[in-house]
């Protein structure tokens, strides 16, 4: 297994690595959507997605995956009314056939962010 790493997406904030890759599988860990460059968040949930969907593609990339490489995500919102909003950031991000996903509802998100996005992506 192989830890996968980059300045392109906000360092872990604790005992937990930003990826790891088994070889077939690339399991990334929930992105909350911190630039990496300013160490901030942006006040939108569209802009806080577009971020945290960013951070996911960056880290794929260091893994030499994209995108399309994501079978699965799970979306965790602070406030499931943002989910349409969210969605329509969410689905530009991907093309069809679209990965398997989850979006729940949580009490809290590190950082006081409106969202968090996990993915697992698979070698072809």
């Amino acid at each position: 297994m192989k830890v996968v790493s980059t300045q392109n997406a906000p360092a872990a904030i604790g005992p937990y690595s930003q990826a790891l890759d088994t070889g077939s599988m690339v399991f990334v860990s929930g992105q909350i959507p911190v630039d990496p460059a300013t160490g901030k968040m942006a006040d939108t949930v569209e802009e806080q997605a577009a971020q945290s969907l960013s951070n996911l593609k960056n880290i794929l990339a260091e893994a030499g995956l994209s995108m399309c490489n994501v079978i699965k995500t799970v979306v965790f919102l602070a406030d499931l009314s943002d989910f349409a909003a969210v969605n329509a950031v969410y689905e530009k991000a991907f093309t069809a056939p679209f990965p398997a996903r989850s979006c729940v509802q949580v009490a809290g998100i590190p950082k006081g962010a409106k969202l968090e996005i996990e993915c697992i992506a698979v070698r072809p």
